[in-house]
């Protein structure tokens, strides 16, 4: 498939854009110092939006790789609150519409309009992360073996706990999220069966607040470390701050997720207690896409990220993780059985 051609950067088109997209959520837009005065990447932000320090934020990471390496103009979107599919249709289809290429939308929640939009710019690749619906031969479905990941964050919970009880925190009750629980839970008891997990959901749909209330994170953690938990795992977004901030207050280790939540700034003053995230390169995912746009060759189809590949695993910032040579050779001896087939890490 032919990539679209570049659009010279005018003023009046530059102003065009802000007006478009300040319809549809805040965005800020950048050209490289070094720009072929062409458009590129372009990023439509999930529910919690830039600064999760999680899964939004690593898909900023890889945007800005893009732009230092390419040299073009870059554009990233913020999400409102209580939007509807038609308002992320219009908001991806402006970006396409002004010549951003690729354009991609951050999170599941985008498919419906992602695949209505895509059939009206066939010469615009779009992608779309944590999705597999979408059969065009222009959208690229960036997803994860986010299970595997789980996997080995169960295995260094159930290995750290001294309570034989361990959390998990979902931040909305969806299959996705499901992944993360699965993985986790079977880490624990193949670790250790006489581990207890106690596993919550903060909603039952994003509109509710799932992925972008700290408050709720910290009052599920809060709940579980009364029951005892002294290791919480949380896949929840922005609400994952808040289950950080309770494992800190009260001293127990926190399990961070999609990026690694220990070189946050925003979470400096509790690294000292989250143990290890469970990461997955979205970072990677978004740039890969851009430079095989890039390349000429664009990415189509399930692109997956897995433990094999490294693009799913856990972090090892925190020294008392990495240092730990018990736990690092469990969780080696883990990563190599689910590479290898000896572990089929369940996915629900």
């Amino acid at each position: 498939m032919r990539r679209i051609s570049r659009i010279t950067v005018a003023g009046a088109a530059t102003a065009s854009l802000a007006l478009a997209l300040a319809a549809c959520g805040g965005t800020s837009t950048d050209s490289g110092s070094e720009s072929k005065g062409g458009k590129g990447l372009a990023i439509a932000y999930d529910v919690g939006g830039k600064g999760d320090q999680s899964f939004n934020d690593a898909a900023y990471a890889g945007l800005e790789k893009a732009k230092k390496e390419f040299g073009y103009e870059t554009a990233d979107v913020e999400p409102t609150d209580g939007e509807t599919d038609a308002d992320k249709e219009q908001r991806l289809s402006s970006l396409a519409k002004q010549g951003y290429n690729p354009v991609v939308g951050v999170g599941y929640a985008y498919a419906t309009a992602m695949k209505s939009v895509a059939e009206k710019y066939p010469d615009t690749t779009f992608g779309i992360v944590d999705d597999a619906t979408i059969e065009a031969d222009n959208v690229a479905d960036l997803v994860f073996n986010e299970q595997e990941a789980s996997y080995l964050a169960g295995v260094a919970a159930a290995k750290s706990t001294k309570t034989n009880t361990v959390g998990f925190v979902g931040g909305v009750n969806v299959p996705l999220i499901h992944k993360f629980q699965a993985g986790y839970e079977q880490g624990v008891k193949d670790t250790n069966p006489k581990v207890k997990v106690i596993s919550q959901y903060l909603t039952q749909t994003a509109e509710e607040g799932g992925f972008a209330s700290p408050d709720k994170g910290k009052t599920a953690a809060s709940g579980q470390i009364e029951k005892k938990a002294d290791v919480v795992y949380a896949a929840a977004g922005l609400s994952g701050q808040g289950v950080i901030e309770a494992a800190a207050a009260n001293k127990i280790w926190a399990i961070g997720v999609d990026s690694d939540q220990y070189k946050q700034e925003a979470l400096a003053k509790y690294k000292d207690y989250i143990l290890t995230s469970a990461t997955k390169d979205v970072a990677s995912a978004v740039y890969n896409l851009a430079k095989s746009v890039e390349d000429g060759k664009p990415e189509t189809g399930i692109v997956r990220g897995d433990l094999k590949s490294g693009e799913v695993g856990l972090s090892d910032s925190n020294p008392k993780f990495a240092d730990d040579a018990e736990l690092q050779a469990a969780i080696k001896s883990a990563k190599e059985k689910i590479i290898s087939g000896e572990i089929k890490v369940k996915s629900s």
